[in-house]
């Protein structure tokens, strides 16, 4: 950590008071040298550098403090306008922050002490020019001492507010000061207080970049909740009792003043309002980056499954229900702006949470998203929006077959939800999407085959038995006909749903051949077609 700060620091101080300081020694030597030479009394001349004449040293000193007034006034105009700028770019907190870095201050305070020496040590000459007369050569020195690093410093101190101004550097000491009000809090109140702004703050980063098209600023703030509610987690068992109640100010914050009463007290006795205050404004983002930047959207996501897997490996089951309540809340929202492609992406990321948790508490957590998906998949269908019913089809299955791989007591009754997630969309509506959702039992089907369990094989031929014997067939020759796992488009999921390999594709005769009167197999036509597309564009 020492190393990677202390290189920073070297780029921005170090290096470039290095290389002035070294131009500018280089070419006064070098300069003075040459004059010396070319006089009667070189050594003489030299010597003037530490006893120099009282009256041109006078001259200079009374002319040094105007130089370090305009210097200042030049470095004070370009700071305050530089911090300004980013502050309405991004928070009103950069300009808290950055007044109370001591850099500043010893910059600042560097410049009026050059003022001052300069114009006391100026007051002191007395009669220069005459026998017993005072030239305080010391004092004359310093000054030139503190005027040369007044100087040299002004430019590397440019670079220093540049660096500290970085949006993404902002965003760190924001979240850094945030737990560091947490972790160290002495009164829990004004602890409360200090996190809620914090946390806000960043979202408002978020927020404002998004407005920009900053997507790497908006981003890194999101990454920077995160890791601070990662980073509270393991503070909190050190933390006092009066910091998980929610009190009357923390009550009337937006983000609770409307929850019942009820809902309150049991974010009290879970001990979860902070991770709420934080998943809130993922909640707020998100509801903005909808059809503007779904990047932002995704990052929500993944974000989301990272926290409630970490919240399942430390069994902090509370924090777990309420990050699958916001994924539920992720998909409502996607889908009453029908974003599909957003959906499309959060189905992913709750998927992998599902797999996850295959083995937590027998797979009950995994069996409660599979009903979920189900539900949000019927939401979607009815609202005429089929491909998220076709992405929820392809997630179970492959949710049932990791599964069957793992031995998991809950396939039982993933299968169940997979076979009735089209029941009640049943008709002639979005037909392409019902055969999706066919499609995808029937790729579970070949899994099951492959790997002996002909019973559960048998469950989806029972729940299928009834179909169309022509609709059958085609999804036989269309899934025979795709060749390829990876989809022929640039998608974030990259995989095509339709896929089999070919020790599956095996099975599928094995499959269709167990229902009367299906029609001959058309691979020969299929094949002339594109392979079938598992995944169709869904802007």
């Amino acid at each position: 950590m020492a190393a990677s700060s202390s290189a920073p620091s070297a780029r921005i101080w170090l290096l470039p008071l290095s290389v002035l300081t070294g131009v500018c020694v280089t070419v006064f030597v070098l300069t003075y040298m040459v004059d010396a030479s070319r006089t009667d009394d070189p050594a003489r001349v030299l010597s003037l550098i530490f006893h120099p004449n009282p009256e041109a040293a006078a001259s200079t000193l009374a002319n040094a403090g105007e130089i370090v007034a305009a210097v200042l006034a030049i470095a004070l105009t370009v700071v305050a306008i530089i911090v300004e700028l980013a502050s309405n770019r991004y928070t009103h907190r950069v300009t808290e922050l950055f007044v109370s870095e001591p850099v500043n201050f010893l910059v600042m305070g560097l410049f009026v002490v050059t003022a001052l020496q300069g114009v006391w040590v100026n007051m002191t000459f007395d009669n220069p020019g005459a026998v017993g007369g005072f030239v305080p050569y010391m004092g004359i020195g310093v000054s030139m001492a503190l005027l040369t690093a007044c100087l040299l410093v002004l430019l590397p101190y440019f670079n220093f507010v540049f660096a500290y101004l970085n949006p993404i550097q902002i965003v760190h000491r924001i979240r850094a000061h945030t737990l560091a009000a947490i972790v160290d809090q002495k009164d829990p109140g004004a602890a409360q207080r200090e996190a809620i702004r914090g946390v806000e703050q960043l979202a408002d980063v978020a927020l404002n970049a998004m407005e920009h098209r900053d997507k790497g600023v908006s981003m890194a703030s999101i990454n920077a909740l995160c890791s601070l509610v990662r980073d509270y987690q393991r503070a909190r068992e050190e933390l006092p009792e009066a910091w998980f109640e929610i009190g009357e100010d923390l009550a009337a914050n937006p983000d609770f003043v409307s929850m019942d009463p009820m809902t309150l007290s049991k974010l009290t006795s879970e001990q979860v309002w902070f991770e709420m205050k934080v998943l809130r404004q993922y909640q707020m983002v998100y509801s903005e980056a909808l059809h503007r930047i779904r990047d932002m959207n995704y990052v929500i996501a993944i974000n989301t499954r990272k926290l409630a897997e970490a919240a399942a490996a430390a069994n902090n089951r509370p924090l777990l229900h309420v990050l699958i309540k916001f994924f539920n809340t992720y998909l409502r929202a996607a889908i009453n702006a029908k974003d599909v492609r957003t959906a499309y992406n959060v189905f992913n990321q709750y998927r992998r949470l599902a797999e996850s948790l295959l083995d937590l508490n027998d797979g009950f957590y995994a069996g409660e998203i599979a009903r979920y998906f189900k539900h949000y998949g019927l939401i979607s269908f009815n609202a005429r929006l089929p491909f998220i019913l076709e992405t929820v089809a392809y997630d179970m299955c492959g949710l049932c077959e990791l599964a069957a791989d793992r031995g998991a007591p809950v396939l039982d009754e993933l299968l169940r939800i997979f076979l009735r997630v089209d029941k009640e969309s049943e008709g002639e509506v979005q037909e392409a999407s019902l055969r999706g959702v066919r499609k995808a039992q029937v790729k579970l089907a070949t899994q099951f085959l492959f790997t002996g369990d002909e019973r559960r094989a048998r469950r989806i031929y029972d729940d299928m038995v009834d179909e169309d014997p022509s609709r059958l067939a085609s999804i036989r020759d269309e899934l025979h006909a795709v060749r390829s796992a990876e989809y022929w488009e640039i998608t974030d999921r990259g995989a095509n749903f339709d896929y089999l390999p070919p020790e599956r594709k095996a099975c599928l005769d094995v499959f269709f051949g167990w229902f009367p009167e299906l029609p001959p197999d058309r691979a020969s036509f299929v094949s002339q077609l594109p392979e079938a597309p598992g995944t169709p564009g869904a802007e």
